[in-house]
């Protein structure tokens, strides 16, 4: 059994290079930035499973892989890419690798909030053009911090920010309880959070779960952080809150479509803070992705 890194940039092949055995099954790294759907059957072919980071692999261009039997997907967001179910009609089973980043992904979380609190974009953005902005900012020691969902990340995200001296709430699907923490229904969570953190999977259950319904009823002047996945948050509600200034301020990793486009509107508002999906992107986590994508493949490869 053989595999083949589709998508390995941004130093992740170096990382590879780093973590692999020699008893794991060989792996071709492909080093290519955008992989165009229509050449995946010529690149995948010969190969029994494949290491996706950000390829899109629509389900009419998969079902001419033959031969390929396994996506491991480098994180949780698989179905921003392709349908996990419609490939597995096909015979192809889609793994996805949890809990690999929670820590890095918590930090850059509660830097996004500290960021969007303070208005440092803002001033970062005047002071480079020449202007002395200076902001007066939201201090968040005593404020209510809300966790859309409740998973590995978010139960780290609440540590660091009880740590802070924030009161912090949640709403999960199903029932949880964690130290410090106070759970309670959805329209609780969006009436008390000063600041509103979204950590659910995107499914088809909660694409587009932050419509305009739920965003308004959030707490005037609320801030938004969103380093879980764009679709999550109806982005056309999103801005129009952001415009009439209910929503005070959004701090943005993740967005509908990656990259975001240049001149795209939220990068023309002044109340919104951006990074481009990087939130998991430290030494650290990414040594634990690739050593656990090659883990699953060294299982398959054993059966």
């Amino acid at each position: 059994m053989k595999g083949l890194f589709l998508d390995a940039v941004d130093d992740l092949a170096d990382v590879f290079r780093r973590v692999v055995r020699p008893d794991d099954p060989p792996v071709t790294v492909n080093e290519q930035l955008e992989v165009p759907p229509h050449t995946l059957p010529a690149l995948l072919a010969g190969y029994d499973f494949v290491l996706d980071d950000h390829s899109q692999m629509p389900t009419d261009v998969m079902r001419a892989c033959a031969g390929l039997k396994h996506i491991i997907f480098l994180g949780t967001g698989a179905r921003s890419y392709m349908h996990p179910e419609e490939l597995a009609d096909h015979g192809i089973t889609v793994h996805i690798i949890k809990g690999y980043g929670d820590t890095a992904v918590a930090e850059h979380t509660i830097a996004l909030m500290w960021a969007a609190a303070r208005g440092l974009a803002v001033m970062d953005r005047g002071m480079r053009e020449g202007r002395w902005v200076r902001t007066e900012g939201m201090q968040l020691t005593g404020k209510t911090l809300g966790l859309l969902g409740f998973g590995g990340i978010a139960a780290e995200v609440a540590r660091i920010a009880i740590g802070s001296g924030m009161r912090v709430i949640a709403w999960n699907r199903s029932p949880k309880s964690a130290p410090g923490v106070t759970f309670v229904d959805l329209d609780t969570l969006l009436a008390e959070s000063d600041v509103l953190s979204v950590h659910l999977l995107l499914t088809d259950e909660t694409r587009g779960f932050l419509g305009a319904d739920r965003l308004a009823k959030l707490r005037p002047g609320a801030v938004l952080v969103n380093t879980a996945r764009g679709a999550i948050v109806e982005e056309a509600a999103m801005i129009a809150a952001l415009r009439s200034g209910r929503l005070h301020h959004a701090a943005l990793d993740v967005f509908a479509s990656e990259p975001m486009a240049p001149g795209h509107e939220l990068a023309t508002l002044p109340n919104v803070t951006l990074s481009a999906h990087s939130a998991f992107r430290t030494p650290e986590a990414s040594e634990n992705l690739i050593r656990r994508a090659l883990d699953i493949g060294k299982r398959l490869a054993t059966g």
